[in-house]
């Protein structure tokens, strides 16, 4: 059953919904040529903030209008370093770190993502890619 629109703001809701989903799935078209980030949302990972680090990450980043996909996943295997993230940018291998809070989100994002450099809260890989088995 359709949501009838009420007001202004229920329109202007429909309209950034809209708007965000449009612009998820250009970002899809050429996932490989930008940021990737992947938000763990397991139980321990919603437990421990991830939903509310994955709201900021979505809105810094289109704040800055720096081109970023960020999704969920499930548990990436990191409970003991919840909230964790996965970072790929592009041409490069995914980075997992962890113990992620608003600050270290915004730490990863200004000199991660925006100029290269790692910053503590790097995980070992605990994992293979599937493609490259």
């Amino acid at each position: 059953m359709e949501k009838k629109i009420k007001s202004l703001a229920d329109l202007k809701k429909l309209s950034e919904n809209l708007k965000t989903n449009i612009d998820l799935r250009e970002k899809a078209d050429t996932p490989e040529n930008i940021v990737q980030i992947k938000v763990g949302m397991g139980t321990s990972g919603i437990a421990s903030g991830a939903k509310e680090i994955m709201n900021f990450l979505i809105d810094e980043l289109d704040k800055r209008a720096i081109p970023a996909v960020v999704t969920q996943t499930g548990d990436i295997g990191y409970c003991y370093a919840e909230p964790a993230i996965e970072v790929k940018i592009p041409g490069q291998d995914p980075v997992v770190f962890g113990y992620v809070d608003q600050k270290k989100a915004e730490e990863i994002i200004d000199k991660y993502i925006l100029n290269g450099e790692l910053v503590d809260g790097v995980l070992p890989a605990n994992y293979t890619a599937i493609d490259k088995n």
